[in-house]
């Protein structure tokens, strides 16, 4: 069986090579995914067997398991789904831009400006506003954090180090910060955005899956159209510039497209740590350095660990429902820690 397929178009215009193992490989992980999916409906307060599941999908009635796959399982699994992939590929993004294994939204304060900005909504405007607004205000909290950071960061053109070390300082405010209002807010609001804090997809609609589509459709792609610009900037800033890429201005779209993403999943999912540092480096051991396969895979990967977690904290622990940021908490801490330990004489 061969190893790469060589595609040329008659006029010569058009030639690609393709590695046949990764894309078998994500081929196999996709499968995997349809099988967790069918898992997750099946599972919950009311068991529904795979062959309602497989009834439902070819559009036949399944009486009363048409409300609860349709209204409460499925809108919440892809929302999961679609959270778990923003913050993948958004992690992956800001760990090949700065050449550092320890970057990840939730790190350097992308996801922290959101929480921010959602507890302030949660806990000042909560009961003067609609809750529905509660994902723009997380978009925009997120958004100008980031945007801070930047502008912090900017000597001469930005620093992935610089980046690094400001978005970690500014996040310990950020955290900071969100306690404090925590702290000083009522119970029930307080109590509400912890909850929302920790990372949660319960009560997930089809409006949130409407309003997520559209971001994780567009930004996704247009991070796989950054392949070239990423393999010349892991080159070095000075190889990379005598070949006449244009760093800063590639840099700030890499950014940009990793702070949507991020955002958008911190709007309907919550503060959901770890997923934006696991996700691409699970992706790189299985499926090398290649960004153009590493961004599918750390879609895929962070949405399967999301969706997982959620499984779990809805079954596990019946009638209660446990925050899915609970979960990959509890995997992503001792991931940490592991990075640490092995990168330590970087």
């Amino acid at each position: 069986m061969k190893k790469v397929v060589n595609i040329r178009s008659s006029s010569g215009a058009l030639s690609l090579q393709l590695q046949l193992k990764p894309w078998l490989m994500m081929l196999l992980l996709f499968c995997s995914m349809i099988v967790l999916m069918t898992i997750g409906l099946m599972l919950g307060s009311t068991w529904i067997s795979p062959i309602t599941i497989f009834q439902y999908v070819l559009g036949m009635d399944v009486g009363s398991a048409t409300f609860i796959i349709e209204s409460l399982r499925l809108p919440r699994m892809l929302v999961a789904l679609f959270a778990g992939a923003a913050l993948g590929v958004s992690g992956l993004i800001l760990q090949e831009m700065v050449r550092n294994p320890l970057a990840s939204p939730d790190i350097i304060g992308i996801t922290g400006g959101g929480a921010l900005a959602a507890v302030f909504f949660i806990t000042t405007l909560g009961g003067i506003v609609s809750l529905s607004w509660l994902p723009l205000a997380a978009m925009v909290g997120s958004a100008v954090v980031s945007l801070f950071i930047y502008l912090l960061a900017w000597k001469d053109g930005i620093s992935p180090i610089r980046l690094i070390l400001i978005g970690i300082g500014i996040n310990a405010l950020l955290s900071a910060l969100t306690t404090l209002m925590i702290v000083f807010s009522p119970l029930n609001t307080s109590s509400q955005a912890y909850v929302w804090m920790t990372g949660s997809v319960y009560g997930a609609s089809w409006t949130d899956v409407g309003h997520m589509f559209p971001w994780v459709i567009v930004c996704i792609p247009l991070a796989l159209l950054l392949t070239r610009a990423m393999h010349v900037h892991q080159l070095g800033e000075e190889v990379a510039t005598s070949l006449g890429a244009r760093m800063q201005v590639q840099r700030f779209v890499m950014i940009s497209i990793s702070v949507l993403l991020a955002g958008v999943a911190v709007a309907f999912a919550g503060g959901i740590s770890f997923v934006g540092l696991m996700a691409p480096h699970i992706a790189r051991l299985l499926f090398g350095k290649s960004f153009a396969v590493l961004v599918p895979a750390a879609a895929l990967i962070g949405g399967m660990m999301v969706f997982s977690a959620d499984v779990i904290g809805r079954t596990a622990f019946l009638p209660l429902d446990v925050p899915v940021g609970v979960f990959v908490s509890a995997i992503g801490a001792p991931f940490f820690l592991y990075l640490l330990y092995r990168n330590r004489h970087q």
